[in-house]
């Protein structure tokens, strides 16, 4: 079935030249070099280890269920929610030419609404159970009336065929529209922090989908294929990778790589719904090779500029070496074809025979794929059965009052429920939290962060620094800074990124006679900063694909110029770290994984990481919240300023626990 073409050959040419980029690269700031560098020599140390002690299909059976659990916590859904009763509901039928059309809605959770088309023959023996099919949608603009309306013809064909077809809409362009473009362009930071990607309401919703399709008496459970374009290409791999009953699964321009996505910028054409978090530092393949042995088409476009050849190449070899672990390269396939990101004749008749073939055992020829399309562009669009009739909600009125689709990102992912220690339990709590954290949170963090190295001394009071191989940051001697040869500690002050130094009067109450004071800017900040364009919000996007963020590298330049002080000064001189409002969580973090840091000084830092003013870090809500974290840095002192101080009797009641009450001030 494999369709080779002239252009394959040209791409495989660029993609030796380094592949298919979207875009220029930022230039604007002084540190976008430096950062975009960064990002491409760590995606490539992840994309390396795709099958990494892995040489047979034993291995691969041995390491499946652990990757089956890291897969479902990377889309938020591990622990896997309660399946609750579906209450799939009818609202309206319509018949057409060999098929009908069902207008319904089904409760993937309690008030979430999945809005869906059911198409299904009208000319078959009612006591046969049918194959089924179902269909994810892509990122096409209806409105109100749902983005299923823009892919009826696969509907229609599906069921004239002999297919029960359950057509979905995605969370975002349903006919309850909620939000995909969280970190794209809302500013929902906290997104990375709750671990919510939409792109686990989409593989949730499918899998229920699934669920509703083996309850109807007409469907054959051990028949039923996935497929979908674009947004619904994507949600084919959630849909299949997490749910063995999908037995087919066949994406449509739905899956570049890392080194697509990251190193050439092709996130910045894609919404949040095509990305989990890559808490586990995936090579972005195997999330598709979480479906082998099943048969799989994968299927693109040699001019697709967000899913270009040269990623494509990569990802169907890697999976037919998968594939070969079991003896079945036979039962994955690609296809290319000519055109840019959209359905032509060829992608439709290769993706309705592959179906054919493997739930019917029918590889015949498909002759009749272009019967009942949509027509047309934007306003002029002709659709063969018009859209508003296929509304599961006829009426805005008809809308559940009760639907938490538009909210879904503050309920999806449950927030940890961290409860202070007992007396005497202090340092069973506190290794369990931390273990949690390094695993979800810290992963790419070594045992330990070696000390910065020194590359410039730019002047007495101004050193260069390399925290880790690729990043620069800078260390100043501070104004307010004794002249003691000898001083009796040193404080270093994590300046925000967001200021140039407003913690100046603070930072006169703070320090004392015989203290020498730096001040650390640390990636992104200052001389390093680097293009922020809202959206697409390249570098805080791309930090997440690779298993960090930009806040979690903070913490380990805090970490490194921390241990260049005291090497600096050596072991007597206590360092203490100190930070005012977001800088002041970054300097609370770093002293948590450093033990040489003695201290902790914070003013007015944000209490959450649900505050828009706070550092985010992946998944950590889904561990413990910023009070937890303070807490965890008993016996050590920590001082609170600002009058948010009073407001920390969870850290108050932690510090008691461990013996350490007098260590925890607040001024």
């Amino acid at each position: 079935m494999r369709f080779w073409h002239l252009t394959f050959i040209v791409a495989a040419v660029a993609s030796i030249a380094g592949g298919q980029v979207y875009g220029p690269a930022d230039r604007d700031q002084p540190g976008d070099e430096m950062i975009q560098k960064y990002l491409a020599q760590e995606t490539e140390k992840i994309h390396g280890n795709f099958l990494q002690d892995v040489e047979s299909a034993e291995d691969w059976e041995k390491v499946r269920p652990r990757y089956k659990q890291e897969y479902l916590y990377m889309l938020g859904l591990w622990p896997m929610p309660e399946k609750t009763p579906l209450k799939a509901t009818v609202t309206g039928t319509l018949e057409g030419d060999g098929y009908a059309v069902d207008m319904l809605h089904y409760q993937s959770r309690p008030r979430l609404y999945v809005t869906a088309n059911l198409y299904r023959p009208t000319n078959v023996d009612k006591n046969r159970r049918l194959p089924a099919v179902l269909y994810v949608c892509g990122h096409s603009f209806r409105k109100r009336n749902g983005n299923k309306t823009a892919y009826q013809s696969h509907g229609m064909w599906f069921a004239r065929h002999g297919y029960i077809c359950l057509m979905l809409d995605s969370l975002q362009l349903g006919e309850i529209a909620a939000i995909h473009h969280g970190t794209y362009r809302e500013g929902r930071w906290w997104w990375h922090s709750r671990g919510y990607t939409s792109a686990g309401v989409e593989c949730l919703n499918g899998i229920r989908g699934i669920d509703y399709l083996i309850s109807r008496p007409d469907v054959d459970p051990e028949r039923i294929a996935v497929t979908g374009i674009s947004g619904g290409g994507a949600a084919t791999f959630w849909i299949a990778a997490a749910d063995e009953r999908a037995s087919v699964a066949v994406p449509v321009s739905g899956m570049a790589d890392l080194p697509s996505y990251v190193t050439n910028r092709v996130i910045n054409g894609h919404c949040d719904c095509m990305f989990l978090y890559n808490t586990f530092q995936w090579p972005w393949t195997r999330i598709a090779a979480l479906v082998a042995p099943r048969p799989m088409l994968f299927t693109n476009s040699d001019a697709d500029r967000i899913f270009p050849m040269d990623a494509n190449q990569r990802v169907i070899n890697k999976l037919e070496r998968v594939y070969s672990l079991f003896g079945k390269s036979d039962l994955v396939d690609s296809v290319v074809s000519i055109g840019g990101h959209a359905y032509r004749q060829d992608i439709r008749k290769a993706a309705y025979r592959f179906i054919n073939m493997h739930l019917k055992n029918d590889p015949s020829v498909v002759a009749d794929s272009e019967v009942d399309l949509v027509t047309g562009t934007g306003n002029n669009r002709q659709h063969p059965i018009d859209i508003e009739r296929l509304r599961v909600f006829p009426e805005d009125s008809d809308i559940p009052k009760d639907e938490l689709n538009t909210t879904i990102d503050r309920h999806f992912v449950p927030v940890a429920e961290v409860n202070p220690p007992q007396k005497g339990e202090y340092e069973s709590w506190k290794v369990a939290l931390l273990a949690e954290l390094r695993r979800v949170t810290f992963q790419c963090f070594p045992k330990r962060i070696p000390p910065a190295k020194l590359l410039e001394q730019v002047r007495p009071d101004d050193a260069r620094l390399e925290s880790e191989p690729g990043i620069e940051i800078r260390l100043q001697r501070s104004d307010e800074s004794n002249s003691n040869v000898n001083p009796r500690r040193v404080l270093m002050v994590v300046r925000n990124a967001d200021s140039t130094g407003r913690s100046s009067d603070w930072l006169r109450r703070v320090s004392e006679s015989g203290d020498h004071v730096y001040v650390c800017s640390p990636r992104g900040v200052n001389q390093t900063r680097w293009t922020r364009k809202d959206p697409p919000n390249y570098v805080e996007r791309s930090h997440v694909l690779l298993g960090r963020t930009v806040d979690t590298g903070r913490v380990w330049d805090i970490i490194a110029a921390a241990r260049y002080l005291r090497g600096k000064y050596g072991e007597d001189v206590p360092v203490h770290v100190l930070g005012e409002g977001a800088a002041g969580v970054l300097a609370a973090y770093a002293a948590l994984w450093e033990p040489d840091i003695s201290g902790v000084m914070l003013n007015e830092p944000p209490l959450s990481h649900m505050d828009d003013e706070s550092p985010q870090f992946l998944n950590v809500l889904r561990v413990c919240d910023v009070p937890d974290v303070l807490g965890m840095l008993a016996p050590r002192e920590l001082t609170m300023y600002g009058k948010r101080a009073d407001l920390l009797d969870k850290v108050a009641e932690i510090y008691a626990a461990a013996g350490a009450s007098a260590k925890f001030v607040r001024e």
